[in-house]
């Protein structure tokens, strides 16, 4: 018998590499190249792998620009990155459940998963309102600086765990426009009084200054404002708000967006089926739900300056809020934030967590970028 070949240690530490290398990109259905790509085994792997089969709720109808095409992308992606074992049943707003109620019926199990600004738990939820939109807060980028790189992700991960569920933040558009209204705002009087349709923490703002504050889904938002049951409103980005007929019942369009500077949004799973998950296909929704944030950051870019520039042609008169109400409503906003930061938890370390990064990332902002008047 030949006697087998001594290998040096070099050489059998490099075997010993391969031979670990090889496992581990079988284990992952990955050929090295160069392999012989056998289609029956192909199909196999495919169809060995873990079957997601979902019901999920939208808060936004896909007929809606931008915000309402996030989701139907995501679940194409997703379909077409799991060879079709993963496919997600998309249910628009108000099929199943209300959109309101969105979160509390994934943490009940009675869908598995959901598609929604979680600012609407709010009330059930202090600390939502900061990983969906914080008045006089983060830039869209920025936000995403913070939860992928600054601790975000681990902190809204702890809030919703305690609720059951796990949320994934899967699309960052904004910054809105700070409302449409009836009648031209010119001072805090104007406010006074007002009844308005208002999200988040921004609507607490409004609140304190007289403002008589609901809040209502989007799509019953048009109705409301021509019947007169409120006198303006905010919902979304100008190209949404539009569609949505705002301009033709409430003429006044004021910009910046104060109260969501960045608008979150997250898909939501309950907890135990998340858990169920194996490793791999939990890596897939993360990664097809990056890419969601990336372009929805870039559809939302894209699409808003054209609509803003044809407001006029319509009688629409788009303009900026006199800067003494926009220094009035950051110090109201900075006394809320502090005062529901007293009263949570979750929301004290997460608006502290958010304020150290925005310091940090000031230093950055400032000096690296061109000032915006150049």
């Amino acid at each position: 018998m030949p006697r087998e070949k001594n290998l040096s240690p070099g050489a059998a530490l490099i075997a010993v590499v391969t031979a670990i290398v090889v496992g581990i990109l079988a284990s992952l259905a990955i050929r090295p190249p160069g392999a012989v790509i056998d289609p029956a085994a192909s199909a196999s792997d495919s169809a060995t792998r873990e079957q997601v089969r979902w019901r999920v709720q939208s808060a936004y109808g896909v007929n809606l620009p931008v915000i309402g095409k996030n989701l139907p992308r995501l679940i194409s992606d997703l379909k077409a990155v799991s060879a079709n074992n993963i496919q997600l049943e998309l249910f628009e707003p108000g099929e199943l459940v209300p959109i309101l109620e969105i979160t509390e019926s994934v943490k009940e199990a009675k869908i598995q998963a959901g598609y929604v600004w979680v600012g609407y738990d709010q009330g059930r939820i202090p600390a939502s309102t900061l990983i969906s939109a914080v008045p006089f807060g983060m830039e869209p980028t920025e936000f995403a600086s913070w939860w992928y790189y600054g601790g975000g992700r681990a902190l809204g991960e702890s809030l919703y765990h305690e609720h059951n569920v796990q949320p994934i933040l899967c699309a960052i558009s904004g910054p809105e426009t700070a409302g449409w209204f009836r009648e031209p705002i010119t001072s805090l009087d104007d406010l006074v009084g007002l009844k308005i349709r208002f999200a988040g923490l921004g609507g607490k703002v409004l609140q304190r200054l007289g403002a008589s504050v609901t809040i209502i889904p989007g799509g019953e938002t048009f109705q409301a404002l021509e019947k007169g049951a409120i006198d303006a409103s905010e919902f979304s980005l100008p190209i949404v708000d539009e569609m949505l007929g705002f301009g033709k019942v409430a003429k006044f369009n004021y910009f910046p967006g104060w109260h969501q500077p960045f608008s979150a949004v997250h898909l939501l799973v309950n907890l135990r089926v998340w858990n169920d998950l194996t490793q791999e296909t939990r890596d897939l929704f993360h990664l097809a739900c990056r890419a969601s944030v990336t372009d929805s950051m870039a559809h939302t870019g894209a699409t808003q300056g054209e609509v803003i520039m044809n407001f006029a042609d319509h009688g629409i008169v788009a303009s900026t809020l006199p800067m003494e109400i926009l220094e009035a409503l950051r110090e109201v906003a900075e006394e809320v934030l502090d005062e529901e930061a007293s009263k949570d938890e979750h929301f004290s370390k997460i608006l502290a967590s958010q304020r150290a990064f925005s310091e940090s990332y000031g230093h950055w902002k400032r000096m690296g970028f061109l000032p915006r008047d150049f």
